[in-house]
């Protein structure tokens, strides 16, 4: 695809967004369950392709994997790991668990529609869904230690030093 065929292929998706902003903005979820023989989690991709393209809102056909998904459901992984690893180190109780994410998205400023709309995630909220007869003291503990320890969380949360370069 050349640049020309990009353009006429997201013009009507633009202009439905200038017209209507409420058009562009999508929450994008990711879900994952631990595992309950090892330290893992499974992410539920429900994609079949390891190809990433552009997300439909952008005039991706939806068949490839698209890179906000995937943030999330590497969080959630990264989440479901570290929530088990914890459960694991502090001998909590734990049976079933899943862990779930959600993002917003103005696509409009991925679009270069709205100056004002942000390019990326404007909120992303992370969810714990235990099965424990734990006291809520450690059920506080377990989260706030999961929080801590979880890398993609932690990133994600500290703003990093980003760079870009080409060789």
């Amino acid at each position: 695809m050349d640049a020309t065929a990009l353009k006429a292929m997201q013009a009507p998706l633009k202009e439905t967004y200038r017209s209507d902003a409420a058009q562009a903005l999508i929450t994008l979820r990711a879900r994952g369950s631990i595992d309950d023989q090892s330290i893992a989690c499974k992410v539920e991709t429900g994609r079949a392709l390891e190809v990433a393209g552009l997300h439909p809102a952008t005039g991706g056909s939806g068949l490839e994997l698209c890179s906000g998904d995937m943030l999330l459901e590497a969080l959630v992984a990264c989440a479901g790991v570290t929530l088990k690893a914890v459960a694991t180190a502090l001998e909590f109780r734990l049976g079933a668990a899943t862990v779930e994410a959600e993002g917003d998205l103005d696509f409009r400023g991925t679009l270069g529609v709205a100056k004002d709309a942000p390019v990326g995630f404007r909120a992303i909220r992370l969810n714990f869904n235990l099965d424990t007869d734990e006291p809520q003291e450690r059920i506080d503990s377990l989260i706030k230690l999961t929080e801590r320890y979880c890398v993609v969380f932690q990133t994600i949360n500290s703003k990093p030093e980003l760079r870009v370069s080409a060789s």
